[in-house]
């Protein structure tokens, strides 16, 4: 029997938040047929026990160790029996009608195979979460650190001029609230089930999809219909500069190396081992 919707929150190290947006999520969720998966990517740090005491309908899967943000939420995906599935970061908190308000402009709007909502910072400011898809030119003054000096570089990476006052098809958007329509995925697709690049452990995984997405002739979407508040990346805060630097740059490659040309991937791999240097000079 297919649901509502399948909510998919994969956690790691941040149990007040997670508490906190479960507390929200549950009842943002009444009236609707629903389920939640909770996938603990070994916290350690009480998050499973939280959630399997405070939340006990939450389905929850705890892994051993940190299996990373695709393979973990695809391990909910191959279980999810929503219409819809919505990916949503542990360090997010809906608001009363997030999920009712997003659930009916996707079923008035079939074309979006994924979208997002409006995300908001803790004092109401807009968060800005559009962009366009990577290119060698934004990516490599990304790693030589160049918008440390000229931030306008990135401009149209960025989407600077988008207006976040309209529903928009976009190239890609934020993966912290990336709600899939699960029909529309797989008229598009050979595969039925919306599963992320396991390839990705952490960042561009909801870049590659999007990127999928549009080569199986699909649409990704923004829309201000809904709003969601975000505290932006508290699992990954958690984590060492060097540590960050290595993620990013085996996912970009990654990315790269699948969606680009060889010569592009060799330029940027080319290119990271100046940018650790002047992250080691600078920090």
């Amino acid at each position: 029997m297919s649901l509502d919707i399948s909510v998919i929150i994969v956690s790691w190290k941040v149990k007040e938040r997670l508490r906190a947006n479960l507390s929200a999520l549950m009842p943002a969720l009444n009236g609707l047929s629903a389920e939640v998966f909770v996938v603990d990517n070994n916290s350690q740090d009480g998050s499973a026990e939280m959630v399997a005491k405070e939340f006990p309908t939450a389905r929850l899967i705890v892994n051993r160790e940190n299996l990373g943000f695709a393979k973990a939420n695809n391990q909910a995906i191959k279980e999810a029996k929503g219409n819809f599935i919505l990916l949503l970061n542990p360090d997010m908190l809906v608001f009363p009608g997030t999920i009712k308000d997003m659930l009916a402009w996707m079923k008035a709007n079939p074309q979006a195979v994924v979208a997002a909502c409006r995300l908001e910072t803790e004092s109401g400011d807009l968060l800005p979460h559009v962009r366009r898809f990577p290119r060698l030119s934004d990516q490599l003054v990304i790693v030589l650190k160049f918008p440390h000096l000229f931030p306008s570089l990135l401009d149209a990476y960025l989407c600077k001029n988008f207006d976040y006052g309209q529903a928009s098809k976009v190239d890609s958007i934020r993966g912290a609230f990336f709600m899939i329509n699960s029909a529309a995925w797989q008229n598009i697709s050979a595969s039925a089930l919306p599963l992320l690049d396991e390839r990705y452990f952490i960042w561009f995984e909801e870049v590659d999809f999007c990127r999928q997405v549009y080569k199986n002739g699909g649409e990704v979407w923004y829309t201000p219909a809904a709003r969601c508040l975000d505290y932006v990346g508290q699992s990954f805060s958690q984590i060492k500069v060097r540590y960050k630097q290595h993620y990013v740059q085996d996912s970009m490659l990654k990315y790269f190396q699948k969606w680009h040309p060889h010569w592009q991937y060799y330029i940027l791999k080319s290119a990271w081992p100046i940018g650790h240097f002047l992250v080691r000079l600078f920090t």
